[in-house]
């Protein structure tokens, strides 16, 4: 395979050959083993390769793939190195493999591919070293179209029913449904490919009425706590449906308890087109070392009034869907309030509580394999969507946290962080994701067990305190193709095995911390391995910060917030020329966007429209050809080398939030 000089500059300045003399006990060459696959998404693909040796990090992974039948070839993006990294969290600690992973791309769903993988070496291979597999993308989720239909409608509805019709969901459920002490004496009556189709009402039950119907109220069976437990299994193939009848709005209302729908006890449940209101939790779907569920999907619905929308932290949950919803937090929404008090306790009302009225903490958290949550609208809460910190993954690597696609979600009015990738292990895919005024960093990972995430094509504005935050002791991230209103990195390091290429990082007088703090550089690494690495990236450092750029290098195992000795520079050339990194860079600043400013930092709760800002290059803009190639990341291109950030100039731009 023929290598483009410009992905040999990722692939070198990633791999860091140092062909000093080696050192006794060293081993250069590279043995391989066999590749093993990660659980598919719609539109990605992932894979590991485990290999010893390689000591001087010589060695690369070149990948290509083709669908099933296809005769050309296409270049995949080259496997992320991991070399025994140690990752810190807390008194933690994570040993990470020597190994090769990575993950293919924007892929269609339910499609056969192949995927060939070729190890070199110029101190020379021994084993598998090269593999060709056939791996199939996950189908999108969908009704059986020959299961059983249930109709299902409210208390009190006197129109004509369509049959078999039941009063309230679980009655048609389970064989029947009793507000009573026999509430949980039925079975279910779902199977396998089953449709209850919801007809428009609220759904609010009398809970603390026994009886329920005595008292004149409805009576849908949950008795006390008014939460719906659902056991019943689907299959991926046949899921369990529960879905609006498409004849006006179908509302479930918590009334104010905690638990609204409770799955760990049901796999592949599949909800569409409601409206879940009042209530803490609305989908409970796992929790630590107790139960939980998978195949769990939710699309085109209504989340509000509440603190959780998903939440499922069980490590044996596969297969999540989470689609085109809108969640909606409880917070202000005209304004913006952060939790940590420096700078944010001198607002009235701080910090906004994350339960109970006016307070919301996530509008997703999951853990576990295979899970896409993409084209959600999510406003109003502490935390966007979250990956669960958990804790150290489990000894065996097929229980890791891997193979997730977060992408093309649309983040309002946050007051920690947009996407938390923390506690996942590899293969973790934060894509096209828009997050507009974050009290906190919009992104982050706290920690990363090894990698790679992959951070692509998100775009921040107004990250009141930076835009990235990469801590807790955590390794092995590729940041790429980014556009940041607000400085990229704080020192809240270290992290291990990161690497940017082609973003704009674009300062805005980030607020610092503390009595007499100074806004941070506009691009500060706070690094445990001497082989992270950046480079064709567009800066824009704020004219009042001295010290623009910082690189630290700091042990594994230093605390969070600890005083770091790496220097600080002015300017790009002199942090070029000091460390050898972003030799290809180039300075920006706003005048190279369409519409573009800075955010008004003596204003903190102002939040911003997305419509008042258009990120596109303008076409004399110093970040037009200024990128380098990432085969299957920037593919086709205009010009004679990728635009810096999320937009090529001339394409389409990406779709934020719900499609319908």
């Amino acid at each position: 395979m023929k290598i483009n000089p410009q992905i040999a500059a990722f692939t070198l300045l990633t791999a860091m050959a140092g062909h000093a003399v080696t050192a006794w006990g060293q081993q250069d060459s590279v043995t391989v083993s066999s590749l093993t696959v990660e659980p598919a998404t719609f539109t990605a693909l992932a894979f590991d390769i485990g290999i010893a040796g390689d000591d001087n990090r010589s060695a690369q992974a070149e990948v290509s793939y083709r669908k099933v039948g296809a005769r050309a070839w296409q270049q995949g993006l080259p496997m992320f190195r991991l070399q025994n990294e140690t990752v810190w969290f807390r008194e933690y600690a994570f040993p990470v493999p020597n190994a090769f992973s990575g993950s293919i791309f924007d892929l269609d769903p339910d499609t056969g591919y192949q995927v060939r993988v070729r190890i070199t070496d110029p101190d020379g291979t021994a084993g598998m070293n090269e593999q060709t597999v056939t791996m199939r993308t996950r189908a999108l989720p969908r009704p059986a179209a020959d299961g059983n239909v249930y109709h299902v409608y409210p208390f009190g509805f006197q129109g004509e029913k369509q049959q078999p019709a039941f009063e309230g969901l679980l009655a048609a459920y389970y064989a029947l449904a009793s507000h009573s002490d026999h509430s949980n004496a039925y079975p279910p009556r779902v199977k396998a490919g089953d449709t209850i189709l919801v007809h428009a009402g609220v759904y609010k039950d009398g809970r603390q009425y026994y009886g329920g119907r005595a008292a004149g109220v409805a009576a849908y069976g949950t008795v006390v706590d008014g939460t719906y437990y659902l056991t019943a299994d689907g299959t991926a193939q046949r899921p369990i449906v529960i879905r609006g009848a498409g004849d006006g709005e179908v509302v479930f209302d918590g009334d104010g308890n905690a638990v609204l729908f409770d799955l760990m006890g049901a796999d592949y449940n599949y909800f569409e087109g409601i409206t879940v209101r009042n209530t803490e939790l609305a989908f409970l779907t796992g929790r630590k070392n107790v139960a939980g569920s998978s195949g769990f999907t939710l699309m085109n619905s209504r989340l509000e009034n509440i603190a959780r929308g998903v939440h499922g932290d069980w490590g044996g949950s596969r297969d999540v869907t989470i689609m085109d919803n809108v969640f909606v937090g409880r917070h202000d929404p005209n304004r913006l309030l952060g939790w940590i008090p420096d700078p944010w306790n001198r607002f009235e009302g701080f910090p906004n509580p994350v339960s109970g009225p006016g307070g919301s903490e996530a509008a997703v958290k999951v853990y576990g394999q295979g899970h896409v949550i993409a084209f959600n609208r999510v406003e109003g809460f502490h935390d966007g969507i979250d990956h669960a910190t958990y804790g150290v993954p489990g000894p065996d690597p097929a229980s890791w946290p891997q193979a997730i696609d977060i992408h093309n979600n649309d983040f309002y009015n946050i007051d920690d962080n947009c996407v938390e990738a923390d506690g996942a292990v590899r293969n973790i895919r934060v894509m096209r994701n828009r997050c507009f005024n974050a009290a906190q960093p919009g992104l982050s990972m706290q920690p990363m067990y090894g990698g790679p995430a992959y951070f692509i094509r998100n775009v921040l504005f107004n990250q009141v305190v930076g835009g990235l935050k990469f801590t807790g002791g955590g390794a092995g991230v590729l940041v790429a193709h980014n556009t940041i209103i607000g400085e990229a990195a704080r020192d809240w390091g270290p992290f291990g095995n990161q690497h940017y290429r082609n973003n704009l990082i674009v300062a805005q007088g980030a607020v610092g911390r503390g009595a007499g703090a100074v806004s941070p550089g506009v691009f500060e690494v706070d690094t445990s391995t001497g082989y992270s690495s950046s480079d064709y990236n567009g800066f824009a450092p704020w004219p009042a910060t001295r010290e623009n750029f910082r690189w630290t290098l700091s042990e594994a195992k230093d605390q969070i917030g600890a005083d770091k000795p790496g220097k600080g520079y002015a300017n790009l050339k002199d942090y070029a020329a000091a460390t050898g990194q972003d030799q290809h860079s180039v300075l920006i600043d706003y005048s190279d966007f369409v519409k573009a400013f800075a955010p008004d930092m003596s204003d903190l709760q102002r939040l911003y429209d997305p419509a008042a800002v258009d990120l596109r290059l303008r076409a004399d803009s110093k970040a037009i050809d200024a990128g380098v190639r990432l085969p299957n990341l920037n593919d086709g291109f205009t010009g004679k080398a990728p635009d810096l950030g999320a937009y090529e100039a001339g394409q389409e731009l990406p779709h934020y939030g719900p499609r319908n």
